[in-house]
């Protein structure tokens, strides 16, 4: 195989800075006017990490196009990390928002689209009872608190690499086999060792010795990683994960936030897996903040006598604007018209035509690279096998390369994922669209070999 030349990545990161300055002028006034009342210059802290000596800012989006203030129009394959998954202001998402902007926006009261929400997502997830919260982090959180509830235990579970938001209980990294606070935690309340226990993604041996004690509330897991990239299930690990935790008496909550880019009922549906509470998030509103969790009927037996009783600002779950009627209006219209098959049908074959190009240019070039597909979510790696858990894809990072391959792309017009090398497939996308990131990732490799 060949390699990179890695005293081309600095040479080009200059070039490629210097570019990005000359051609973003407003961007960096706006972004030296926001240093001032921002902290760190952006309204939430992630939008520092795009690649670049500051972000660009932003004039409008629609489909899978986004537009700066410098006029620059750029393919989005970041899609704001998933929030926008299915396209920028789908016209049927703006159209049901206005409606109810002027019927009202929340009144601590349910609709009748709260029911439509409830019965559509009991039919695709399996599961029959549903809560409407703001984000994904809420719905993690208080379905964890569920599991405690119901199993009378205090510590979960979580995979070393995960990702399931702000939750405390999950910002914890494996160091030579000890649970530590992840690395870059702002003032964790207690070290989650306190609260959880961390192992590899499939690693049944460790999960079967975790679990044997029985003091464990829940699994909360993603049916496949994808913070540190796309890690997927190795074969009959999700039977022996089930296996498991049933056996030892703990809950399996599943996290579709990001995989529901495997289909219409994410991956808990397209591979038939069967949890005790599903959590979503960030796409099943498009864009406007929505989130859900979905519990099966033995736990909802548990906990019901609770819900029901008079404890509402005491029991740590829900909230006044959860379930909302804009953010359930904007759920509906997201469930009903844009995560639809119709659309899957259009975005599997375009995510699998960005794959196959991808790797034609990593075959062609013989580079130690692969790239690895989750429905139409797209991700290339700078080594030559998958990574089967989170600490092994920790250990093949190349931020150096990583981040030139950004700019490279911001500058010919592409926005890839800043965290990783990731592009999702929206309805919007075109044929012509991932053509065009095959060629800029070509010229790219060209010059680095």
């Amino acid at each position: 195989m060949k390699t990179i030349n890695r005293s081309k990545i600095g040479k080009l990161m200059a070039q490629e800075e210097k570019r990005f300055v000359q051609e973003h002028p407003k961007s960096k006034a706006l972004f030296e006017r926001a240093k001032s009342s921002l902290l760190a210059g952006v309204p939430m802290n992630w939008m520092v990490r795009w690649t670049g000596p500051y972000p660009i800012f932003v004039k409008s989006a629609k489909g899978a196009c986004v537009t700066d203030v410098d006029g620059h129009r750029y393919l989005d394959l970041c899609l704001g990390d998933t929030g926008a998954m299915f396209g920028h202001s789908p016209r049927p998402i703006v159209d049901a928002v206005a409606r109810q902007m002027s019927r009202g926006i929340t009144m601590m009261l349910p609709t009748e689209d709260s029911i439509w929400v409830g019965e559509e997502l009991a039919r695709r997830f399996g599961l029959p009872y549903w809560q409407v919260t703001m984000t994904a982090t809420d719905a993690n959180r208080f379905s964890i608190r569920l599991a405690r509830e119901v199993t009378n235990r205090k510590k979960i579970l979580v995979f070393n690499g995960c990702y399931h938001g702000t939750v405390d209980e999950t910002l914890i990294s494996l160091s030579k086999g000890i649970g530590v606070p992840r690395e870059g935690n702002i003032g964790p309340p207690v070290n989650p060792a306190v609260t959880t226990k961390v192992i590899e993604f499939n690693d049944l041996d460790a999960l079967r010795a975790a679990l044997a004690p029985k003091d464990v509330a829940c699994v909360l897991c993603e049916p496949a990683m994808t913070n540190r990239g796309i890690i997927l299930p190795e074969r009959g690990y999700h039977d022996g994960l089930r296996e498991l935790t049933q056996r030892s008496g703990t809950l399996l909550i599943i996290d579709e936030t990001h995989t529901i880019s495997c289909g219409t009922g994410g991956y808990t549906a397209a591979y038939g897996l069967k949890p005790d509470i599903v959590t979503l998030g960030k796409p099943v509103g498009s864009g406007v903040p929505a989130a859900a969790y979905g519990v099966s009927q033995d736990v909802a037996d548990k906990i019901l006598a609770k819900i029901n009783a008079d404890t509402t600002d005491e029991s740590g779950l829900g909230g006044t604007l959860s379930g909302n009627a804009l953010a359930v209006a904007a759920m509906r219209a997201t469930l009903e018209h844009v995560i639809t098959e119709e659309n899957f049908q259009r975005m599997m074959p375009l995510a699998e035509r960005f794959a196959e190009g991808v790797d034609a240019i990593i075959k062609n070039k013989e580079l130690p690279w692969h790239v690895v597909r989750l429905g139409v979510r797209v991700e290339y790696r700078f080594t030559p096998t998958q990574p089967k858990n989170g600490g092994e894809a920790e250990s093949t990072k190349d931020p150096e390369l990583d981040r030139l391959i950004h700019l490279y792309a911001l500058n010919r017009g592409i926005l890839l994922t800043p965290f990783h090398n990731m592009a999702l497939i929206s309805p919007y996308t075109t044929a012509e669209d991932v053509d065009f990131h095959t060629k800029i990732l070509g010229e790219l490799v060209e010059e680095l070999t």
